[in-house]
């Protein structure tokens, strides 16, 4: 289809172009941007945690990293949870400290806070955390920061402020031009052996039988294809379907969206010359999947994707956002009011989160693909 095709260059084209030309004056550790998320969230803490001790050593190791935040905020984490390190303040990106345990925040709020109090939402924090996203986004889009990995966000806070949007993904689609071009962007989770694209995301079970659509199949499909080929440089990546339906509809007795919406996008998808198959039972996909038969899987809904990810890979997975002319990750968690402040709030899907851009980064600049 010649619609399909252009669809697909044109937004690979718009996020290479973009990208090539910030690789090609990287220096040798590219430099990445944390965005805080809601300061009143475990981001400020699973951010000093994984800039500190041992974590911080092995990201400086592979990247030059600083934090779009509260200053304060952050200089009080660091307080809280007593670790030996200093936050420096960036009054402009430019070079900065890059030793061990130094965390360089640049603030681009033009009033301090009023007191964040941990695990409670506020319309100031709702405002500040869309602050950190916009100016973490102008910066990558001037070319100053080659990946953006953004800490959690609190989606209802944010809808407190007055913004409205169901998350990172939209906000970012908005920011960098995507929707306003008519481009395509969309959330894929990864972790362990798994990699995810999902049709639908944000949304209340009750509305799927009308967001199940062949266009946003094929979106999905498309986006996976591009995610398989741009980021981890699979040429030709085999992409299985899974349906929306307890045993894929079964042959239609459990209900017609795969018959009428799913097949028919799988072979769209192979006419425009993708590799793709299904749709198959959610429940075997995955296992399938998770042995090395595909490697990228299309979900219909948000937790049928996530729950197979957390249950393998909690903590430890990422998010990534396809579509973008700019490279963004982020952790697989939330803002997790329940334990924030509390000091047992665990890092690791920020630093995997770090990590995977930071690969990203360097298979685009050696060019490799398989």
């Amino acid at each position: 289809m010649l619609w399909t095709k252009c669809a697909a260059q044109s937004i690979a084209q718009r996020a290479q172009s973009h990208q090539r030309e910030n690789l090609r004056n990287m220096p040798e550790r590219p430099l990445i941007g944390i965005t805080m998320g809601d300061p009143a969230g475990i981001g400020p803490e699973v951010i000093a945690k994984t800039l500190t001790g041992d974590n911080g050593k092995n990201v400086r190791s592979q990247t030059r990293t600083f934090v779009l935040g509260s200053y304060p905020v952050m200089k009080q984490m660091c307080l809280t949870l007593q670790l030996p390190c200093h936050v420096q303040r960036l009054d402009h990106l430019g070079p900065h400290n890059t030793s061990d345990n130094v965390i360089n925040v640049l603030d681009p709020l033009p009033d301090p806070l009023p007191p964040v109090i941990h695990g409670k939402p506020s319309i100031a924090n709702g405002h500040a955390q869309v602050t950190f996203i916009e100016e973490a986004v102008r910066l990558a889009m001037k070319g100053d920061l080659d990946a953006i990995v953004t800490a959690p966000i609190t989606k209802a806070t944010m809808a407190m402020a007055g913004h409205d949007y169901p998350g990172h993904t939209e906000l970012l689609a908005k920011l960098t031009g995507v929707i306003s071009t008519g481009g395509e962007s969309g959330m894929m989770l990864m972790g362990g052996p798994l990699r995810i694209m999902f049709v639908t995301t944000h949304t209340a079970l009750r509305n799927l039988p009308s967001l199940i659509q062949i266009p946003n199949v094929m979106k999905a499909i498309r986006l996976a294809h591009l995610a398989c080929r741009d980021f981890f440089g699979i040429l030709r990546p085999r992409i299985g379907v899974a349906g929306l339906n307890p045993h894929a509809g079964e042959e239609g007795l459990f209900g017609m969206e795969e018959i009428q919406v799913i097949a028919p996008a799988v072979e769209q998808a192979n006419t425009a010359g993708m590799d793709c198959s299904g749709p198959f039972p959610a429940d075997t996909l995955f296992q399938r999947t998770s042995k090395g038969e595909f490697d990228v899987l299309v979900a219909m809904y948000h937790d049928q994707g996530l729950i197979p990810l957390k249950l393998l890979s909690f903590g430890q997975a990422v998010n990534i956002t396809v579509g973008l002319p700019i490279l963004r990750t982020s952790v697989d968690h939330g803002t997790a009011y329940d334990i924030a402040g509390k000091g047992i709030a665990s890092p690791g899907s920020l630093i995997q989160a770090i990590h995977t851009a930071s690969q990203i980064l360097e298979r685009q600049t050696a060019g490799d693909t398989q």
